[in-house]
C-alpha cells in the first residue's frame, strides 16, 4: 500500500488502493456521473462506483476491444472484436441495442454532443418538436415470444422502458457516435442507433505539394487507432497507422521507401453541423420507424408461431379421420361425411368412431380451446402490437414525406421526395393488409367456433347426452366451413410467404375497383391485395431501406480530407505495426495558441517509438492547430505547430493522456540498467501552455517526417520541476483520467487500483449516482 507519510505535501490525493481480480486492458470514466467502467483482459464488462463499489458485470462473450460513453452518461457503447458495437444501459447494463457496422474489430469509439443551439439559415432557432405523442399513445414494443424468457431476445427489455429512454433522451440533444476498425473504415450513427455515413480512409484523396507541384495521395494498409470528433461537430480527427503513396496519371506508386507509420489524419465533417437540424428530425423520425418496424417483425413472428402451434394440434387430430375411412373401406373425404351427417342422411362408421372414441367430447373441448385460444392472441397482438406500430410508422413516413418537399434543406442531405413517397404508401398497403387481416381471421374464428359448437351437439346426441344447454350452430357456416376452411387456411396464408407465384386471390370486381382508385389518388401499385401481410411488410422494409440508404450515401460521400499530418515513421513492417500505440486527442477553448481564447483548438498526444527517429529517444510528441470555427472566412491549415517532451532519464511512458485546460498526464515506470521494471513509477502533470510550440511546414511532401526537424526545441522533463505523484507499484496501462470530474485511475501490475483526485482544492469526491 502506498504510504501516507507527509500526504499534505503530495500534489495527488491518494483517494484509494485496492485490489481487482483481473487485470483491466480498457478503462473509461463516466462524464456525468462518478463511474468507472472498466474492461477485463477475459473481456468482461464492469462498472464501478467511485468508491469502488462494483454495480452490475455482464461477459458479451466476445472479446471487447474499445468503450465510449454517450456525452450524458447514461448509455455505454461497447466495440467487439467482430464488428459490433453494443449500447448498454448504464443502470443494469442491460443490452439496448447491437449494431454491425463493421466486419473486423472496433478499434476506437467517439460519442461526441453538439452543445451549440441550432438555428435555421434565417438565425431563428429551430428546435425539433416529435408531433407523434400528440395524436398517438406511447409507442408499442414488441410482444414476447411464447416460452422465451424475458431479456433473451436481446432487443428490447420487457421490464423497464430502457430502449425507449435511449431513445427518447437521445432526441433531447444532437449527437453522434464514431466508430473505427482496424481496416480503415470509419462509420457514424445518429444517437448512436441511426447510422448516417461510412468511408474507407484508404479512398479520400489526401493533397499534398512536393517542390512546386501539387500532387494526389492516398493512404494504404491503413488501421486506425484512434477517432474524435470536435465539439462543434465540424472536424474529426484520426490518427492511423499506414502508408502514404502518390496517385498520378493513372497509376499509383509509393512516394518513398519508408512511408509507413503514424499518421493525424483531418477530416471534413461540418455536414454535421451545417445540416443538423435537418439531420435530427430524419434520423428521430427514421430511428423510430425502425424500431417500429422490427416491432412489427416480432409481431409477425410470433402470431405466426402461435397460429401454427394451434393449426397443427386441429390437423393432428382431425387427421385420423381420413384413415378410418380408408380402414373402412369407403370411397368419400371428411367433408363428405360431415355433410351427410349435418344433412342427417347417414351417420357413417368412421364418423361414429372418430366423434365418439378417437376424439371425445374432451379432445373436441381441447382442440376448440387451442385454436380459438390461438386467435384471441393473434387479435390481442394486432391490436396492441401490430397495428398500432403500422399506424405510427404511417404517420412518421407522412412526416417525412412533408419534409422531402421541402427540396432546399432536405434534398442536400439525402432525403429524396419519390422514395419517401413511395415509402410512405407502402406503410398505407401494410396498415390495409393488417385490416384485411383482422377481418379474416375473426372469420375463421367465427367460422371455427361455430363448426366445433356443432360437432360437440353432434357427440352429444351420439352419446345420447343431453344436448340442450349447448351453444346453438349455423348449418349455413357449418357448410361454408367444411368447403372453404377444413383443408386450407387463410390465416397462415397472410403470415407467410408464398411459395412460387401463388398469392392471395382477389375477385376480378375488387381488382377493377383498386385500379379505378388509383386514377383517383389512390396506390399506383394496385397488385397489393395479392400479396400476404407478410410480403408486404417485406416489401415496406425494402423500401425503407433505399429512402434511408439515400441519406446515408449522401452524407458518406461529404466527407473529405481536410489534412494529413506524417507523426513518425514506424522501422517494421506494417504487418508488426503495434496493436495499442499511446495516443491522446483533445480539444480545447486554447487562450495560449488564440488570442480570443475562443478558437476551439485540436490537440493531439502521442508516444515516439524508440526507432522511429535517431535523433528523439525515449520522446512524447505534441501538436496543436485546428481548423477555423465554422463561419470563419480564414483558410487555413489544421495541425500549425508541434513539440517534443523528452521523458526523464531512467523512466519510461506506459500511458499518457490529455487533461483539461490544455494540460498533459504521464503515467511513467522506473526502470533500472536490466531494463526491468524497479517497482516504482510516477504520474506528471505537464502545463501545455508552457511548452516551445514549433510551427510545422503544410503542403510538403507528405512522406516526409516533420517531428525530426523540430530536435533542437526538445523539452526535457525533470521530476522536480513538474507536477508529480510518485506511486510504490509499477503500473501497466490503461490510465484513465477524467477532465469533468478531476480523477485518474491507474492500475499497477500486481492487480491493484489506485484512484488519485487531480484537483488540489477537492478534498473529495461525492457519488453522484
Amino acid at each position: 500500500m502506498e504510504t501516507e507519510e507527509g500526504v499534505g505535501a503530495l500534489p495527488f490525493q491518494l483517494q484509494f488502493d485496492k485490489p481487482i481480480a483481473s487485470q483491466v486492458k480498457i478503462a473509461e470514466w463516466n462524464p456525468e456521473k462518478d463511474l468507472l467502467a472498466m474492461v477485463t483482459d477475459d473481456s468482461k464488462l464492469l462498472l464501478h462506483r467511485f468508491n469502488w463499489q462494483r454495480l452490475w458485470t455482464i461477459s458479451p462473450g466476445k472479446c471487447i476491444t474499445s468503450l465510449c460513453w454517450r456525452p450524458d452518461g447514461k448509455a455505454l457503447a461497447v466495440g467487439l472484436e467482430d464488428g459490433t458495437i453494443s449500447l448498454h444501459d448504464v443502470e443494469n447494463g442491460k443490452l439496448l441495442r447491437s449494431i454491425k457496422s463493421h466486419t473486423v474489430a472496433v478499434m476506437c469509439l467517439n460519442w461526441e454532443e453538439d452543445g451549440q443551439t441550432v438555428a435555421d439559415g434565417s438565425g431563428d432557432i429551430s428546435t425539433y418538436e416529435d408531433r407523434t405523442s400528440r395524436f398517438f399513445p406511447p409507442a408499442p414494443r414488441a410482444p414476447r415470444m411464447p416460452g422465451v424468457v424475458p431479456g433473451d431476445s436481446g432487443f428490447m427489455d420487457d421490464c423497464e422502458d430502457s430502449f425507449q429512454e435511449l431513445s427518447n433522451s437521445s432526441s433531447q440533444r444532437f449527437n453522434i457516435l464514431c466508430s473505427g476498425d482496424k481496416d480503415g473504415y470509419i462509420c457514424f450513427s445518429i444517437f448512436g442507433i441511426f447510422p448516417i455515413g461510412k468511408i474507407n480512409i484508404h479512398n479520400l484523396i489526401i493533397r499534398g505539394q512536393l517542390q512546386s507541384n501539387l500532387v494526389t495521395n492516398q493512404l494504404l494498409n491503413s488501421s486506425i487507432h484512434k477517432v474524435s470528433l470536435s465539439k462543434d461537430l465540424c472536424s474529426l480527427i484520426v490518427m492511423c497507422s499506414g502508408e502514404v503513396i502518390k496517385v498520378g496519371a493513372g497509376s499509383i506508386r509509393a512516394t518513398s521507401g519508408d512511408s509507413f507509420g503514424l499518421y493525424c489524419l483531418v477530416l471534413d465533417t461540418s455536414i454535421f453541423c451545417k445540416r443538423k437540424s435537418e439531420l435530427h428530425q430524419v434520423a428521430r423520425q427514421a430511428s423510430n420507424i425502425e424500431d417500429l418496424a422490427e416491432v412489427i417483425r416480432i409481431s409477425l413472428s410470433v402470431m405466426s408461431k402461435q397460429w401454427s402451434d394451434g393449426m397443427h394440434m386441429f390437423h393432428e387430430k382431425f387427421n385420423c379421420l381420413s384413415s378410418l375411412i380408408i380402414d373402412h373401406g369407403l370411397d368419400s373425404t371428411p367433408q363428405e361425411e360431415f355433410l351427410s351427417l349435418l344433412g342427417g342422411t347417414r351417420t357413417s362408421p368412421p364418423i361414429h368412431q372418430f366423434l365418439v372414441n378417437s376424439l371425445g367430447e374432451a379432445g373436441l373441448r381441447r382442440v376448440s380451446k387451442v385454436i380459438c385460444g390461438a386467435g384471441k392472441e393473434l387479435q390481442l397482438i394486432v391490436l396492441d402490437h401490430l397495428q398500432p406500430a403500422v399506424e405510427i410508422i404511417a404517420f412518421r413516413m407522412g412526416e417525412l414525406r412533408g419534409l422531402s418537399k421541402w427540396r432546399a434543406r432536405y434534398r442536400g442531405i439525402g432525403l429524396e421526395e419519390k422514395l419517401i413517397e413511395n415509402a410512405t404508401e407502402r406503410a398505407g398497403m401494410l396498415l390495409i393488409q393488417v385490416e384485411r387481416f383482422l377481418r379474416i381471421l375473426s372469420s375463421v374464428l367465427q367460422q371455427f367456433s361455430n363448426f366445433f359448437s356443432w360437432l360437440l351437439k353432434s357427440v352429444k346426441i351420439l352419446m345420447s347426452e343431453p344436448s340442450d344447454q349447448l351453444l346453438p350452430f349455423s348449418s349455413e357456416l357449418v357448410i361454408i366451413f367444411l368447403k372453404f376452411l377444413y383443408d386450407q387456411d387463410p390465416v397462415k396464408q397472410l403470415l407467410e410467404c408464398p411459395e412460387g407465384n401463388h398469392g392471395v386471390e382477389v375477385d376480378m370486381e375488387t381488382m377493377e375497383r383498386i385500379k379505378e382508385l388509383s386514377h383517383f389518388g389512390g396506390f399506383s401499385d394496385s397488385e397489393y391485395l395479392k400479396r400476404t401481410l407478410v410480403e408486404e411488410f417485406q416489401q415496406m422494409q425494402s423500401c425503407f431501406k433505399q429512402a434511408f440508404d439515400m441519406p446515408f450515401a449522401t452524407i458518406s460521400k461529404k466527407i473529405l480530407c481536410q489534412d494529413l499530418l506524417p507523426l513518425f515513421p514506424f522501422k517494421y513492417s506494417p504487418r508488426l505495426a503495434p496493436s495499442k500505440i499511446p495516443v491522446s486527442v483533445s480539444y480545447y477553448k486554447d487562450a495560449s495558441y488564440s488570442a480570443d481564447g475562443q478558437r476551439i483548438t485540436g490537440y493531439i498526444l502521442f508516444q515516439i517509438p524508440e526507432e522511429s527517429f535517431s535523433n528523439t529517444k525515449n520522446c512524447i510528441g505534441v501538436a496543436r492547430g485546428f481548423v477555423p470555427n465554422l463561419g470563419s472566412s480564414e483558410n487555413g491549415q489544421t495541425f500549425a505547430e508541434a513539440a517534443l517532451l523528452s521523458v526523464p532519464e531512467g523512466y519510461s511512458c506506459v500511458d499518457l493522456s490529455l487533461y483539461k485546460e490544455g494540460q498533459i498526464i504521464l503515467l511513467l515506470n522506473e526502470m533500472v540498467a536490466t531494463s526491468e521494471s524497479s517497482g516504482n513509477a510516477c504520474m506528471m502533470l505537464i502545463q501545455v501552455g508552457d511548452l516551445p510550440f514549433v510551427s510545422i511546414s503544410r503542403l510538403s511532401n507528405l512522406a516526409s517526417w516533420k517531428l525530426d526537424e523540430i530536435t533542437e526545441s526538445l523539452t526535457c522533463l525533470q521530476l522536480e520541476n513538474e507536477k508529480v505523484r510518485r506511486i510504490p507499484h509499477s503500473v501497466v496501462p490503461p490510465l484513465a483520467v477524467s477532465g469533468s470530474r478531476g480523477v485518474a485511475c491507474i492500475f499497477a501490475a500486481r492487480k491493484r487500483a489506485l484512484v488519485y483526485i487531480l484537483e488540489e482544492d477537492e478534498d473529495e469526491i461525492t457519488d453522484s449516482e
